[in-house]
């Protein structure tokens, strides 16, 4: 066994043998692995042969992977639960001994190690556990490294009697141990790799894994030929505590030689990391008054040392407090856990809200001489209770309020409250315990100040209280801590004066009601309505007027308040509704300032028969011929009320006699009756049928009303044909033929009148001209420039050029197209007026007034400057001028 790893492991061995349950304390997030990556046990000299030594612990995140554990010692062997035995007595194991345990997945690649550090109980450690000393054991570490590792030799398989034998090895390779943090000088040699048969051969070493050939890459390299290995930079055991490399050895032909071993290194730590808090700040809270030992908070900080070695083993201390009141040291805290609690009692917040504790973490298990510390501050918040109950300011409050004032404030209430304030510790409820019977007060709090608002809430009367005492207790919102005693300061007197003001009269009954028959007549007294001043300490003179009386019928004594009538009253009057009459009537005292009241009179007015009914209805029809279905229903209408309407009498007058010879009623009810034809025929006519209809009133009223018939000839459903219903009107045939006749007239002339404005138009699609068409010369006269043959050899179509006859075309033309030879579609001018024969002495003002007619007509050619002449010549259409000759006679001389 190597001297620099036992004296390692016995150093370790001291340092780190709470590692275990320090690591418990601090929790991580869950990845796979083993729970620590060294196993530090003692054990004893007489530790049987297959005894369990220790148990080391895989965590399983996915609680499903399923491993496998080897050994890299062939003495100890690990079961699949974890647990480490001896393949051996353990009797003979004179020095410590370090190996690996190797978990490997059985459906995955991962790998996974764990170094284990044995120990016999008993065995003296040569150096002593100081910094000095552990300085010196690193040193002594680095320096006695193996520094030859040889290829272990191979063993033939062979047979026996008892079957194939376990093959193993020669020597154990023990792990190469690193110090992290070297200052070199680099590369520093490690161990020196050799085959038994580089003798025989050149032999070529080389080593490959992470740190040789794989990332992180060119930490480790190996001379080939002399198989010197070296370390070429310092080592962080932070970034990478253990290495695991494979030696090589092959010929120069490249064949193996050797089968590769397994080195193993591990980075040893040095203690260059401080400890960090989670945070800078923290904060938590105690309720005032706690006892000791009451939890407070928490601080955690880790060290990312190895926290099975002392390195990363942090513990806690408070290093101050402030303020010290009430003592120094009101808190203390777990060295191990963090855990801040309460040391002494005395926690008060109206003393102190709030505490500041500088807390330190150092490693090494917290010895100072070598440890590495950082600190942080915890804010310790004293939180309140309710210790303190509220207390009135003074023990006597007074205040003044106006009767009949409703939500006006009275008094304020003060109050002091040590407590957290706009807490439920702080805020006060008031409450009236006594001086109040009928409820006119409250108290109201203000949510800012904590003051109570005493308030009127019902209206209090100087005539019944002049004053009032009451008695007012004040508490908070929360219930007293346990053991606080209420103070006699919580109860206060309150005295209100009320104060006099003048109060309106006050009529005894309002609305007063009171009931009278209809039609009293004007100047009754009908009843007083008089009202009352409450002011009884002061004598007032009350007056009366009227504020509305929508019929005028009533008068109010200015006075006494005496109601008379102005005129009649009735009943059925619009202002009436339901038989009640309503006035209102205002009383007013001479205080200062005057002070009115009003009051509503209402009068139920019982009827009296004043309305004689009326027939409904006015108009009706029947057929000249008695039919059975030929018949008038009537009845009657009255606006006064029962007992003075129905049941109805119906009858018919005795004057004139035709009345009763031609129709006849017969009763259908108390409020229905039937008119109806006595004889089989009447002559088709409007007839007016006077009917009497008497109520049931005592007396009864009656009243004689007309009913208008038309009695018309009827179809076979007993329906009024149209001509019977003009026959009905009053109409005779004669008068009917008449009537006809007139309309055949008026729609003959409408179409003569028709047929004219027709014509009319038609001729004033034609140009009048000023002179007879025959004689028109104007399209006849025609210029010639050059000799031919005469118009007929002038083979034109000249009908283009000719006026056109009719404006058709043109009107259904679009809009912009437009012929310049064409007549303007526009109003004509007017010619002027002119004798049909003309003087003769006057034609020389005939030809000018047609030619200014001519050129001041927009309708007549030249249109647009485009002349339109007649054909002149055989066969043409136009006249010719022969008939106008030179006579000495007759007009046209």
């Amino acid at each position: 066994m190597n001297v620099g790893c036992v004296i390692l492991a016995c150093a370790l061995l001291l340092v780190a043998s709470s590692g275990s349950k320090a690591g418990q304390t601090l929790k991580a997030p869950c990845r796979p692995g083993f729970s620590q990556n060294f196993y530090t046990v003692i054990v004893s000299r007489d530790a049987l042969h297959g005894k369990s030594v220790l148990k080391v612990k895989f965590e399983d995140c996915q609680r499903s992977r399923e491993v496998g554990f080897v050994s890299s010692d062939p003495n100890f062997s690990v079961r699949p639960d974890g647990s480490v035995y001896a393949e051996q007595e353990l009797a003979n194991l004179s020095e410590p001994v370090q190996f690996m345990v190797t978990a490997r997945g059985f459906h995955d690649a991962h790998i996974w190690e764990t170094t284990v550090k044995l120990a016999l109980a008993g065995h003296p450690h040569p150096i002593a556990l100081t910094k000095g000393g552990i300085e010196e054991m690193l040193s002594r570490a680095w320096d006695s490294q193996p520094r030859v590792i040889k290829f272990p030799r191979k063993h033939q398989r062979g047979s026996s009697s008892n079957g194939l034998r376990r093959q193993k090895r020669d020597w154990v390779i023990p792990p190469i141990n690193v110090p992290e943090n070297s200052r070199g000088p680099f590369p520093h040699m490690l161990v020196r790799i050799r085959s038994d048969q580089d003798k025989a051969a050149g032999i070529r070493y080389s080593i490959t894994g992470a740190g040789a050939d794989q990332p992180p890459s060119g930490i480790y390299n190996i001379d080939p030929i002399s198989g010197n290995m070296f370390v070429t930079q310092p080592l962080d055991r932070e970034e990478r505590a253990s290495f695991h490399l494979r030696a090589h050895a092959v010929d120069m032909n490249g064949n193996q030689v050797e089968n590769p071993i397994d080195l193993y290194i591990y980075v040893i730590d040095m203690n260059d990391n401080r400890p960090e808090f989670h945070n800078q700040v923290y904060n938590g809270s105690v309720a005032e008054g706690s006892k000791p030992g009451s939890s407070v908070m928490q601080v955690t900080a880790t060290d990312s040392e190895d926290s099975t070695t002392a390195n990363g083993m942090v513990r806690y201390r408070i290093l101050s407090q402030t303020p010290h009141s009430p003592i120094p040291n009101m808190f203390t805290i777990n060295s191990e856990t963090g855990d801040i609690v309460t040391v002494a009692a005395g926690l008060d917040r109206e003393k102190v809200s709030q505490y500041t504790i500088i807390v330190q973490a150092t490693d090494m298990e917290g010895n100072l001489n070598f440890g590495l510390s950082n600190t942080a501050t915890a804010l310790i918040s004293i939180t309140d209770i309710n210790d303190n109950p509220p207390e009135l300011t003074v023990r006597t409050f007074s205040g003044e309020v106006l009767e009949n004032k409703v939500n006006v404030v009275v008094t304020n209430l003060t109050v002091v409250d040590r407590d957290q304030p706009h807490s439920p510790n702080w805020n006060a409820v008031y409450r009236i315990v006594s001086g109040d019977p009928s409820g006119h007060f409250a108290i109201r709090t203000n949510p800012i100040t904590n003051e109570g608002m005493l308030t009127v809430v019902k209206a209090v009367d100087f005539e019944m209280n002049r004053a009032f005492m009451l008695t007012v207790v004040v508490s908070n919102q929360a219930h007293l801590a346990s053991g606080i005693q209420s103070s006699l300061q919580s109860t206060a007197g309150v005295t209100i004066s009320v104060q006099d003001v003048n109060e309106p009269p006050v009529f005894p009954v309002n609305p007063k009601m009171i009931r009278f028959e209809e039609g009293v007549p004007a100047g009754t007294t009908l009843t007083v309505f008089a009202a009352q001043d409450p002011d009884h300490f002061i004598h007032q003179i009350v007056r009366y007027s009227k504020l509305s009386d929508p019929a005028n019928w009533l008068k109010i004594n200015r006075t006494n308040g005496q109601i008379t009538t102005m005129a009649v009253l009735d009943r059925e009057s619009m202002y009436v509704r339901n038989n009640v009459y309503e006035a209102t009537f205002l009383a007013f005292d001479n205080g200062s300032p005057q002070a009115s009241g009003t009051g509503t009179l209402q009068i139920y007015l019982i009827d009296v028969n004043d309305n004689a009914p009326v027939l409904i209805p006015r108009e009706s029809q029947v057929c000249e011929r008695a039919r059975p279905n030929s018949r008038v229903n009537i009845t009657a209408s009255d606006a006064d009320a029962d007992p003075n309407v129905g049941p109805f009498v119906f009858e018919l007058p005795s004057f004139p006699a035709s009345v009763r010879r031609n129709w006849t009623i017969s009763r259908l009810s108390g409020d229905y009756a039937q008119l109806r034809l006595r004889i089989p025929y009447l002559e088709a006519s409007v007839y007016e049928i006077p009917v009497i209809v008497s109520d049931s009133g005592n007396p009864p009223l009656s009243n004689r009303s007309v009913i208008r018939v038309k009695v018309c000839p009827c179809d076979d459903n007993g329906d009024c044909s149209a001509t019977g219903a003009v026959a009905a009107a009053g109409l005779g045939t004669g008068a009917i033929i008449a009537i006809l006749i007139c309309i055949i007239i008026l729609l003959s002339m409408v179409l003569l009148f028709v047929v004219w404005m027709k014509r009319r138009e038609k001729e004033r699609q034609a140009k009048p001209l000023l002179i007879d068409p025959e004689d028109d010369v104007r399209d006849n006269i025609l210029k010639y420039d050059e000799e031919g043959g005469g118009e007929e050899d002038q083979d034109y179509d000249l009908s283009q050029l000719q006026q056109p006859e009719s404006l058709d075309h043109i009107i259904s033309k679009p809009a912009g197209v437009r012929r310049v030879d064409e007549r303007p579609v526009i109003a004509e001018s007017q010619y002027p007026v002119r004798p049909s024969l003309p003087h003769p002495g006057d034609i020389g003002d005939f030809i000018n007034d047609g030619l200014r007619a001519a050129d001041n007509d927009p309708t007549a050619p030249p249109y647009d400057s485009l002349l339109v002449f007649d054909y002149e010549g055989s066969g043409s259409t136009a006249g010719s001028f022969s008939f106008l000759n030179s006579t000495s006679s007759g007009d046209q001389d």
